[in-house]
């Protein structure tokens, strides 16, 4: 998702969101360590989307 898609998003739905992100990380591990990984590019992306997820929610958060 892009950044300004996911400002329109409330806390609830980014953490949602990040909390599928980390299963998927955690699964893109596992298939790494067998080797059976197709994509693997796919874990630096879902681990940026979880940077840019924690830090709007970290802004979200100061404003308030």
């Amino acid at each position: 998702m892009k950044t300004e898609e996911l400002r329109e998003l409330s806390v609830t739905e980014l953490q949602a969101k990040m909390e599928e992100l980390r299963i998927e990380l955690f699964n893109l591990r596992f298939q790494k360590a067998k080797n059976l990984l197709d994509r693997p590019d796919r874990i630096r992306i879902v681990r940026r989307e979880i940077a840019r997820i924690s830090t709007i929610i970290k802004e979200i958060e100061q404003k308030a």
